[in-house]
């Protein structure tokens, strides 16, 4: 048996390769868009891609299964539940997905969403009977469990997918022997969760020993701590949720245009998206005015689908020779709109000082002082709440990134500082603002991190 698992983390997000090495048969679980991986690997180890299943519709990213069947014909396997726009293969409990002397049995296990399915995989040389890994999508986590309120647009609610998704893992994973692999379908970042563990496996003993949710309760205990204190899922889950569903083209192998200095004004004034792609220490010591900050060295994929319009074109400004990458992380969450970069970068607008800006920051020991001076500013952390919660500047506003658009009325009257966890988010609230027309603000460098290295106090509640 060949399985690997491939953890991608600007998404945390992971997707699996399964094949027989004897038959050749291969199957690929939860792929992204950009399938490429997936097709060379299968073609280093002599197999052939046979097969692509969905344990879930997902809703972070867009999957690659239309990819997949278009590139090497796989037959894509959906759980009954599921409704399609393609042609695909409904799979039922106990459902058997024979690649040769491995083996691939499926478990109906709805709670995250009503189609969910997890794989239990078999190498029939060393057992018939024990599983040697159960891939678990999004019903299982290391350390946590899927949330059950992203249906609420299908006319479910939290509380009743909650009730499905303790039986789904009483009924269905908890006799799973304790020497089986799990491999979910994320891990720690993703919002598809609340506590994930950073490991991106784990055996199912372990799970049953210390996952919360595996512990004995009772079906009302359980539903209760699933649906408290859930995060605000982003706007776009159900637009990528819906989109899996659905046949789509896919434009992103298309390299991005070129565009000189005055195409891309022209587009800007257009109402076309200017996102800046580039370092937020870079951001911040200068950018072009009105545009949006979303560094490509963090969780670029989830904050671009939520805090860009899906609608609108988007221009590119990054360092030369990252324009095709760009395009294909947008593309992992369904923004496809990409017009073209800007020729040279930055600069290209070295001789257009108008255009520029740049986003004041301060220090934690700077800001301390100033919180302490007779005229302090403001603090706004745009942290999620249970970040802000479980420690925080005293004083401080919370307004979450994901909600900072719309509530650029809530924030105070004077001077305030800006921060989040390390300064990412922060970069990409400064762009909002700024674009928003907000400008008295300072940027706290290396966020609440650098406060509490800094020995500085916080508060909790």
């Amino acid at each position: 048996m060949f399985l690997k698992q491939y953890f991608l983390e600007c998404l945390a997000q992971s997707s699996y390769l399964i094949g027989d090495e004897v038959s050749g048969q291969a199957a690929v679980v939860d792929p992204r868009r950009d399938i490429d991986e997936y097709v060379d690997d299968a073609a280093a180890q002599g197999l052939r891609i046979a097969h692509v299943i969905l344990t879930h519709f997902q809703a972070d990213f867009i999957s690659g299964h239309l990819e997949l069947r278009d590139r090497v014909g796989a037959e894509i396997h959906l759980g009954a539940r599921g409704e399609a726009e393609y042609a695909h293969t409904p799979v039922h409990d106990g459902d058997v997905l024979d690649l040769g002397d491995v083996g691939i049995v499926f478990r109906e296990t709805p709670g995250h969403t009503v189609e969910s399915i997890c794989a239990l995989v078999f190498d029939r040389t060393l057992s018939e009977t024990k599983p040697h890994a159960v891939l678990t999508g999004d019903t299982l986590f290391i350390g946590d469990v899927g949330r059950p309120d992203l249906m609420a647009s299908k006319g479910y609610s939290a509380e009743e997918l909650a009730g499905w998704l303790y039986d789904s893992l009483h009924d269905k994973l908890l006799g799973i022997p304790d020497e089986t692999l799990v491999y979910p379908a994320h891990g720690a970042g993703s919002l598809c969760g609340r506590n994930m563990s950073t490991d991106t496996f784990s055996t199912f003993g372990v799970q049953r020993a210390y996952n919360y949710a595996l512990q004995p309760m009772t079906r009302e205990e359980f539903i209760e701590i699933a649906v408290a204190d859930l995060p605000p899922s982003p706007a776009y889950f159900s637009l990528d949720a819906e989109l899996n569903r659905k046949e789509h083209p896919f434009r992103a192998h298309e390299q991005p245009s070129s565009l000189s200095l005055a195409e891309m004004l022209s587009m800007a004034d257009d109402g076309a998206q200017v996102l800046d792609a580039r370092d937020a220490t870079d951001f911040a010591a200068t950018h072009m005015r009105g545009s949006t900050n979303i560094p490509l060295d963090g969780a670029f994929a989830l904050w671009a689908g939520s805090v860009l319009d899906f609608e609108r074109p988007i221009v590119l400004i990054v360092n030369p020779g990252g324009e095709a990458e760009v395009g294909m992380r947008l593309a992992r969450v369904g923004l496809e709109h990409v017009a073209g970069f800007l020729d040279g970068g930055m600069q290209a607008l070295e001789e257009h000082p108008d255009l520029l800006d740049r986003t004041e920051r301060i220090t934690a020991r700077t800001l301390a002082e100033q919180l302490s001076s007779a005229d302090p500013p403001a603090v706004v952390d745009v942290r999620q709440r249970a970040e802000w919660v479980a420690g925080h500047i005293e004083g401080s506003i919370n307004i979450p990134l994901g909600e900072l658009a719309g509530r650029v009325s809530e924030l105070p009257d004077r001077a305030f500082a800006l921060h989040c966890l390390a300064a990412y988010r922060s970069s990409i609230a400064a762009g909002i603002l700024q674009g928003a027309g907000v400008t008295r603000f300072t940027e706290l460098v290396g966020g609440i991190e650098a406060w509490e290295a800094s020995k500085l106090p916080t508060v909790t509640g």
